[in-house]
C-alpha cells in the first residue's frame, strides 16, 4: 500500500468520531449512493468505532481443480495476501456472497490481529466464531459457517479493485466499522467527509436534546430558519445537554 496516499492522522480521529450512519446520509449528500456494504454485520457487539485503509482480498467462485487443499500452501495464495495486510488497515474481502464457505476462520484473523489489523469485513460467513470471538479484533461478516473456503470459492487476489456487499471498494478507500457494520469512503472525499460528518452529529446532538424535551420534529429535523437561530444560539452557549 505504499503507493497509496496515506490519510492525515486528524481526519481519522474525526471519523472515529462519526457514525455509520451519519457518513452515509454525508455520503448521499456528495453523490455516493453505495457506500454502506449490505450483508456484514459484527460477530459480537463493537466497544468502539474503528476506521482504516481498505486492504482487499478477492475470492472467486470454486473449480475443482484450484480450490483444494492443496491450494492453501501455493504461492501466490490466500496465507501470503494475509502476510501483505499491513498494520493499521481494514481487511476487505470479495466473498462472492457465498453462504457455504467461510473465507477466513481464528487463525488467520489471530493473525491478523497479531500484525495490527484493526477489523475485518467480508460479505461471507467466517468459521471457528467461538474462537474468533476471543480475540481483541472487530470481525464483520454475513455469519458463520463450518466449511473452509475451498467449499464454494477459489482465492484469486489481494490488494486490488473488488465488491463487497454491493459496494467496490478500492486498496486504500477509508472502510469505517461500527455496530451498523461497514461503510467505504472514497479516499479523496474522506477529509470533506468528515468534516461534515462531525457537524451533522455536533447538529443531532441539539436535535436529541430538542426531542428529549418534547419537542415536534416538524421544522426541527430538517431545521426552518427559526430553529437554526436556535442552533447557533445553543452553539454559542457551549452545547449544553439541557
Amino acid at each position: 500500500m505504499s503507493n497509496i496516499p496515506a490519510l492525515d492522522e486528524s481526519v481519522t480521529a474525526v471519523l472515529r468520531t462519526v457514525s455509520t450512519a451519519t457518513l452515509t446520509m454525508v455520503l448521499l449528500k456528495k453523490g455516493i449512493r453505495t457506500s454502506w456494504l449490505c450483508g456484514p454485520v459484527p460477530l459480537q457487539p463493537m466497544s468502539e468505532r474503528v476506521v482504516g485503509p481498505a486492504f482487499t482480498l478477492r475470492f472467486v467462485p470454486a473449480r475443482e481443480d484450484l480450490a483444494t487443499p492443496e491450494s492453501y500452501a501455493h504461492s501466490p495464495s490466500l496465507r501470503d495476501a494475509i502476510e501483505a495486510a499491513p498494520s493499521g488497515c481494514v481487511v476487505v474481502i470479495d466473498g462472492c456472497a457465498s453462504t457455504t464457505g467461510a473465507t477466513l476462520g481464528d487463525i488467520l484473523i489471530a493473525r491478523l490481529a497479531y500484525k495490527g489489523v484493526v477489523a475485518a469485513v467480508a460479505d461471507s460467513p467466517m468459521r471457528d466464531a467461538d474462537e474468533i470471538r476471543k480475540i481483541p479484533m472487530p470481525v464483520l461478516s454475513t455469519g458463520v459457517a463450518a466449511p473452509p473456503s475451498i467449499a464454494s470459492l477459489a482465492f484469486a487476489g489481494w490488494n486490488e479493485l473488488i465488491g463487497c456487499g454491493g459496494v467496490a471498494v478500492r486498496p486504500g478507500d477509508i472502510v469505517v466499522c461500527d455496530n451498523d457494520g461497514a461503510i467505504v469512503i472514497p479516499l479523496e472525499l474522506a477529509p470533506g467527509v468528515a468534516s461534515a460528518g462531525a457537524e451533522q452529529e455536533r447538529f443531532e446532538r441539539f436535535v436529541q436534546a430538542k426531542v428529549n424535551a418534547g419537542a415536534s420534529v416538524l421544522g426541527l429535523y430538517p431545521p426552518d430558519e427559526a430553529m437554526l437561530g436556535e442552533y447557533q444560539a445553543w452553539l454559542a452557549a457551549g452545547e449544553p445537554s439541557e
